[in-house]
């Protein structure tokens, strides 16, 4: 440590009585010795602090020089890779934001929300990056960044973000196929994506991925009637499924992400039993709110049940006609969810459960607060 100091005090006396070349030569020769060296967290930031000054003083074609030998190095000055990542220059920014690890979801997010397209397009090729970086990346980019976005295996999406992109890909044939490769989006997504796709992006993931074939098919072909026409009390497979969702209730498996599972595999018979176990309701009042086009009373029922929008949104494609919900409707049922208040939605589903058994509650069913 105490020789690594003295080098750089010797830098520091060097950029307060050199040159404008000699100080450029004083960069290149700590930055050498920055990558020669194994230095611990105090020095590298110390090495940041004299590379810092003296890369405020060097032209646009310097500091990308800088940036590019700095971008691969697992040690590079923090301090020194955020500066250049932030520069104006994507010939400077760009290296650090594709390459560099020593950037941090905060800078990452900062960056994606505040700088240019092209700083986008770089933070899109970066082998791998959060959800909440890619969410920023999905709504604010243009069309170039969107489609590297959805080529990069290494992004990983919100539930948000995959629904955002699908509705981008709407109108962008190039885009709905890279999604439909991914696999890590949800079914109900792919199957939405595949709805509104062009017959031949279809034809084309049917080749790339048959055993989503008859998904792809039966998700055009669907229609809620059919949906309502199949299920319920009344069916083998309900009665299947309701001892099935039972033991994983008695066993206290069954919770939010199962529900979700459930949701996502399109296990109508499934999710309406565990909701009905997990909220106390009756199946049919859990049936109307599954397929009610009005979706007040399901929203109510997830919020009252602590549900994620992600669920909630899983939910709501289970009951839509054809799996098909709307870019507009579904911001709106998104507003409105995050907009419903948790105790108003537990009296609506202790109302409902007070008429389902009003001998064990001893009290009329209460009316519901205007």
């Amino acid at each position: 440590m105490n020789e690594t100091h003295s080098i750089l005090q010797d830098l520091e006396d060097a950029i307060a009585r050199g040159t404008a070349d000699s100080r450029e030569r004083a960069l290149w020769h700590a930055t050498d010795l920055l990558i020669a060296g194994r230095y611990c967290e105090e020095e590298i930031a110390t090495f940041g602090e004299v590379i810092g000054r003296l890369a405020d003083e060097i032209e646009t074609e310097a500091r990308a020089k800088l940036a590019h030998r700095l971008a691969r190095i697992e040690y590079s000055p923090a301090s020194v890779v955020r500066k250049l990542a932030f520069d104006d220059a994507i010939e400077v920014a760009g290296p650090v934001l594709r390459e560099s690890e020593r950037l941090d979801d905060v800078a990452l997010l900062e960056n994606a929300r505040t700088k240019s397209q092209a700083h986008l397009l770089a933070i899109a090729e970066r082998k791998s990056r959060s959800p909440a970086v890619t969410d920023v990346l999905a709504s604010r980019g243009n069309s170039a960044v969107a489609n590297a976005v959805a080529r990069n295996q290494g992004a990983q999406f919100s539930g948000s973000g995959f629904l955002h992109m699908v509705q981008r890909a709407e109108n962008d044939s190039i885009l709905a196929e890279h999604l439909g490769r991914r696999l890590d989006i949800p079914r109900h997504l792919f199957q939405q994506l595949i709805a509104k796709a062009s017959d031949d992006v279809g034809k084309r993931l049917a080749e790339e991925r048959p055993e989503l074939v008859g998904e792809i098919h039966s998700s055009v072909a669907n229609i809620a009637g059919d949906l309502q026409s199949k299920f319920g009390p009344g069916s083998r497979n309900y009665f299947v499924a309701k001892r099935t969702v039972s033991i994983q209730h008695r066993l206290g498996n069954l919770h939010e992400s199962t529900i979700a599972g459930y949701a996502v595999a399109h296990k109508v018979e499934e999710v309406m039993i565990g909701l009905a176990l997990l909220s106390g309701l009756p199946a049919d009042v859990v049936e109307r709110a599954l397929f009610d086009r009005n979706r007040e009373m399901l929203l109510m029922l997830a919020k009252a049940l602590h549900f994620s929008w992600d669920t909630t949104m899983a939910l709501a494609f289970l009951g839509a006609r054809e799996h098909r919900i709307t870019a507009g409707e579904l911001q709106d049922l998104e507003r409105d969810y995050a907009r419903l208040d948790m105790q108003a939605s537990r009296s609506v589903i202790d109302f409902y459960q007070s008429r389902k058994n009003p001998a064990k509650t001893g009290r009329e069913p209460r009316a519901l607060a205007n």
